[in-house]
């Protein structure tokens, strides 16, 4: 079965719990999830927002309502709702790690760095966090530490190589002889 199709059928799934219980935030963010993934993000961000409307303390529709804002290029929306989320759950590096990914896109380095930091203090084997502080060193075009904080990432588990290959944020350093290594290593496996 395809990714889409479970997702549709998901969708169709927590659509008939919500008719059962209306006003359930829960099944709104699972709905929201399965809309994320599937691509539907403007979907995806009506359920989100409808999970906050019936509980404005739940953590989770904040962060991922931000990550649908990011997906959709509104990035001081996107900060705006994991800056909600750190308030709700501070404990929580995830929303950090994302709200850093934000100001990388939007050019705020120094914000970026503090946030990512941030999350790798409270989780240090965040292997987004990891990947983001790649991402971060890569936008500010230092090659070197961009490709030791992406080893570190790899080591740790990260394996999205497709956005690793097609990701905007390493555009600076695509053509170093480090990053081309670790891209020709990945081949090898």
């Amino acid at each position: 079965m395809s990714k889409k199709i479970k997702h549709e059928l998901d969708i169709q799934r927590f659509t008939k719990e919500m008719e059962a219980s209306p006003d359930d935030p829960r099944h709104y963010v699972n709905r929201g999830f399965s809309y994320y993934y599937n691509g539907q993000h403007d979907l995806a961000i009506k359920d989100f927002t409808r999970a906050i409307e019936l509980k404005p303390d739940f953590f989770t529709p904040y962060n991922n309502r931000g990550n649908c804002y990011i997906q959709t290029h509104q990035y001081e929306l996107a900060i705006k709702d994991f800056t909600k989320a750190i308030e709700l759950n501070p404990k929580n590096g995830i929303p950090y790690n994302n709200r850093g990914f934000a100001y990388i896109m939007m050019g705020m380095l120094d914000e970026a760095e503090n946030d990512i930091r941030k999350s790798l203090e409270i989780n240090p084997d965040n292997i987004y966090a990891l990947n983001s502080m790649a991402e971060l060193y890569s936008s500010r075009g230092n090659a070197d530490e961009a490709c030791r904080w992406l080893e570190k990432a790899i080591d740790k588990g990260y394996n999205n190589w497709q956005y690793i290959k097609k990701s905007k944020t390493y555009d600076n350093i695509r053509n170093s002889r480090r990053f081309k290594e670790i891209l020709k290593s990945h081949e090898r496996h």
